[in-house]
């Protein structure tokens, strides 16, 4: 039998980043996947693929609707080529899991493909697809599972014409109408996409606003702008029913005044959330006890009440964030190394990657009215940009929330182009504990979307923005 000073069980972001961190460390590492390639929802149905398309569909957009503005003419009709769209997104896909593979070797992990399952809390079979089962002896193990996508318990998922984003993600047409329940992250990339692509959409969401989690200006500003690029919203709805007839779909919904709305389309996307995958994880006979919602418990260092035994990511409370995860796994390796890591869960960035995306971090200022904290907003519009104007993207803002009494940034919230890379700014000051001010007095590159920021920043410093 091999034995390891660790095992980890899933190979997503948390798992192959906590394995990697592990072997640097002079840790004995195996890994064990149950699919044939690594790199766990992100990489192979998730984060990385839904880009893919995300970029490919805003190509195709920005050429039937903007470039003729720029000057470009292109002879002839634009056309979609869906196969191709799909099959470029598969080449990314196996270049960025092969790219794990080679990170795996690099630093003699030894790869276990198979599905994991405890003996008992230092034994774990791992069961191959022809069913031979082999055991290996771990001194500590890494629960990094992740998750599946979650559903209505009405719903029957056929993965054919009512789907999750596992299926969107290989559409063989583009959809005439697609219902999109649910207004997170997952349901308006998607929506995006396929609207990009001559699809009508029509999102339905429980709540009251899209991106609920989020400030309430973005969520609002989302919407704004969304609307103008004809996607349809039914806020305030409670789906109720979802059948198929042949390649139709009807959705049935109770509006807020409790009256009942039909929407028909050809595909239902059902987008409302993930949950925890454990299943065949064998945990009872390890020992280990799960919480609320199927989740794996866990102490501050991400311990299981099993000692020699840690979950990381998606599978334990928090975000269900690929980043979030990886700085989980590291945090667990480096304990397992005698050190004493730290995340500050409260400064993981948020992002949408729609067109304009959104990203956060920090507190919303739903969150510091609720907590009674005294705050003050500095904001600016990104069409006051002039880098904005140049590329016409000039939908958006930055919103900084600092302390009244301090200065010191609580959260910070961005609508517009590239936000997704500019939060990263926010992440560092906020690490630092930076003022307003601190930001306000930095000098930002011109023309850039980064001097929103400063603007922002000035704004909450006894509101003196330049530009507006």
């Amino acid at each position: 039998m091999s034995s390891y000073d660790v095992a980890v069980i899933g190979s997503g972001p948390g798992g192959y980043v906590a394995a990697i961190r592990c072997a640097q460390l002079g840790m004995k590492t195996a890994i064990v996947e149950k699919y044939a390639t690594l790199g766990g929802t992100c990489l192979n149905v998730g984060c990385i693929p839904s880009k893919a398309l995300l970029d490919s569909s805003h190509h195709y957009e920005d050429a039937i609707k903007h470039f003729d503005t720029h000057g470009i003419e292109i002879p002839g009709e634009v056309k979609v080529n869906l196969e191709k769209m799909i099959s470029r997104k598969q080449a990314v896909v196996d270049q960025t899991t092969g790219g794990i593979d080679f990170l795996m070797k690099k630093n003699k992990i030894d790869v276990f493909q198979g599905i994991g399952s405890f003996k008992d809390a230092t034994n774990i079979n791992i069961t191959k697809e022809d069913g031979k089962t082999e055991t290996i002896e771990a001194k500590n193990t890494i629960i990094a599972t992740g998750s599946k996508p979650s559903s209505l318990p009405f719903i029957k998922i056929d993965k054919e014409r009512v789907i999750t984003s596992t299926e969107a993600l290989k559409l063989k047409e583009v959809p005439k109408h697609m219902i999109v329940i649910g207004g997170g992250v997952i349901g308006l990339e998607l929506g995006q996409v396929y609207k990009r692509l001559g699809a009508e959409v029509t999102v339905v969401e429980y709540l009251d606003r899209i991106i609920p989690g989020m400030d309430g200006a973005c969520s609002k500003e989302l919407t704004k702008v969304l609307k103008k690029q004809k996607i349809k919203f039914a806020l305030s709805h409670k789906v109720k029913s979802v059948e198929r007839n042949g390649n139709e779909v009807v959705v049935k919904a109770d509006n807020k005044k409790g009256e009942e709305v039909t929407f028909t389309g050809d595909y239902c996307l059902v987008a409302v959330g993930r949950h925890a995958y454990t299943d065949g994880l064998n945990l009872e006979a390890a020992g280990i006890k799960l919480e609320e919602r199927g989740r794996v418990a866990v102490n501050e260092h991400l311990q299981t009440n099993v000692s020699n035994i840690y979950a990381i990511g998606d599978v334990i409370k928090g975000a269900m964030l690929a980043h979030k995860a990886e700085e989980e796994g590291t945090l667990v390796a480096e304990i397992l190394a005698g050190q004493k890591p730290h995340i500050d869960y409260n400064l993981i960035p948020g992002v949408v990657y729609t067109w304009p995306e959104v990203a956060a971090v920090g507190k919303t200022e739903e969150q510091l009215k609720e907590a009674g904290v005294a705050y003050k907003v500095g904001q600016f519009p990104m069409r006051a940009l002039g880098r904005a104007r140049a590329s016409m993207d000039i939908d958006g803002f930055v919103k900084i929330l600092a302390d009244k009494n301090t200065d010191e940034v609580l959260g910070v919230h961005m609508v517009g182009a590239r936000v997704a890379d500019l939060i990263s700014e926010a992440v560092v000051a906020m690490e630092f504990r930076a003022s307003a001010e601190d930001i306000a007095r930095m000098s930002h590159a011109h023309p850039t979307y980064a001097e929103a920021v400063k603007e922002a920043a000035l704004a909450a410093t006894e509101d003196r923005a330049l530009h507006i």
